[in-house]
């Protein structure tokens, strides 16, 4: 997985709209279940966006949708402009899906050379093997594959189509903090040539590292979209906390923007939804405060309050 020559693909890599993924309006519902209600999301070539909701949110129908495994009760989904179905068989889609099994008694290197027969302008089977990081894997049955060298194997399968777009789920679960290192420099290269990633994850560090944008669905619907520091300031705001000789939380509680003050292991915590305005006032009306920090809160703190705001 340390190969870093551009991936080959297609000359086009957005639609006349200049979108790689269009979903438009799109609802699903299965018996008296709606799994997806109104869902719109527009990514454009060469962005890297994770995808995020906790079980049952309607993660994996969207994603079905978007590959033509299922088809919306309403809405539109485009890829390139084109429908999903003809933008997988025309070879510009790569999906790895952690559901999909590998074909048991083959050898890793016959499956890929099986799913390369069924592409129309699949990458070389030694460059595929090497940028999934398996090549010593090749001669090995699939049904002796490890959970993490399963997933690589997936990986490979998905890189092998040479696609535009690739999807992935759940795709580092199994790996170590290694292979999870070089799998990521694997999409980031595959992004900088100018493709797009979209991945569900509910590993929060990992989108928050590794996606230009984070879309957080909840409920079948998208319930924030933006940069992981945008999800974070937007929703619980930052932490500004210091020693501050003479003060009790009490006194700091009317600090512009404070919107909870509690006492720490001998410093002052004051939650804010303007971290620059609470601290100009701090220090206005308290110059000796010192040990000053400013901390930004996490993506799991920013997830848990948004699907907590939508139950």
């Amino acid at each position: 997985m340390t190969s870093t020559a551009p991936i080959q693909g297609s000359d086009s890599l957005a639609a006349p709209d200049g979108a790689a993924v269009r979903l438009t309006g799109v609802s699903k519902s299965f018996g008296t279940v709606r799994a997806v209600r109104d869902l719109s999301l527009h990514i454009a070539p060469g962005e890297v966006v994770a995808l995020l909701g906790r079980n049952g949110a309607g993660k994996s129908t969207t994603i079905d949708m978007l590959l033509g495994l299922t088809t919306p009760d309403s809405g539109t989904a485009r890829l390139f402009g084109a429908a999903p179905q003809q933008a997988v068989s025309a070879g510009r889609v790569g999906a790895m899906l952690q559901a999909g099994a590998l074909l048991p008694d083959l050898t890793v290197r016959e499956l890929v050379l099986l799913f390369a027969g069924l592409q129309p302008h699949p990458l070389p089977i030694g460059e595929v093997l090497e940028r999934a990081g398996i090549a010593d894997l090749a001669k090995r049955k699939t049904q002796n594959l490890s959970g993490g060298q399963a997933q690589r194997v997936r990986f490979a399968l998905a890189l092998v189509p040479d696609p535009d777009l690739i999807v992935l789920d759940e795709p580092t679960v199994g790996m170590d903090v290694e292979v999870r290192r070089e799998f990521w420099a694997a999409m980031r290269s595959f992004a900088a040539q100018g493709r797009t990633v979209l991945f569900a994850t509910h590993y929060l560090p990992e989108a928050d590292d590794f996606a230009d944008r984070i879309v957080v669905v909840s409920d079948g619907a998208v319930v924030a979209d933006g940069t992981g520091a945008q999800l974070k300031a937007g929703t619980v705001g930052r932490t500004v906390s210091a020693v501050v000789p003479g003060a009790d939380p009490q006194s700091l509680a009317d600090l512009p923007g404070a919107t909870a003050v509690e006492p720490v292991g001998g410093r002052l915590s004051v939650r804010t939804a303007s971290s620059d305005d609470t601290l100009r006032a701090l220090l206005s009306r308290h110059p000796d405060a010192h040990d000053i920090e400013v901390v930004q809160p996490t993506l799991e703190a920013a997830f848990l309050t948004l699907i907590g705001e939508q139950r």
